[in-house]
């Protein structure tokens, strides 16, 4: 696991989908530690002029934005690991997005293994059939 969706400014870019997936997943690899397999991501767009901050809308503002949601099971990841995290993943998106607009949020959430699965099992069932 993780489920991730990611919200951007403007209109759909395919190429923008592309590099965003392919950093994100890279990011979630190598700084949560989470497996490729199961890393699962969808992406929306949202326009500009739809998206608002402090009440002036992107377009106004002449800027980019993103929302990214990852959810996670709770206690696999350190404090230290999902703040280095979200500080990557800004620094990528600020990277691939022109203007970014500082408030731009990442959402780690920490799951609890009881009630968070794939395939009709709980990451718990996993955990306990793995006998760690």
């Amino acid at each position: 696991m993780p489920h991730i969706v990611i919200h951007l400014s403007g209109q759909p870019d395919a190429q923008l989908t592309r590099k965003v997936v392919d950093r994100v997943t890279e990011l979630t690899r190598t700084v949560l530690d989470k497996k490729l397999p199961v890393i699962a991501i969808t992406v929306q767009y949202i326009a500009a002029d739809a998206w608002f901050v402090g009440g002036q809308s992107l377009a106004e503002l002449g800027k980019s934005a993103f929302h990214l949601d990852i959810s996670i099971s709770d206690e696999t990841n350190t404090k230290a690991e999902k703040a280095r995290y979200l500080h990557e993943v800004y620094d990528a998106m600020a990277a691939l997005r022109g203007n970014l607009h500082e408030v731009s949020y990442i959402h780690v959430i920490d799951v609890r293994a009881t009630a968070y699965g794939y395939g009709g099992r709980t990451q718990e069932y996993r955990h306990q059939q793995a006998g760690v």
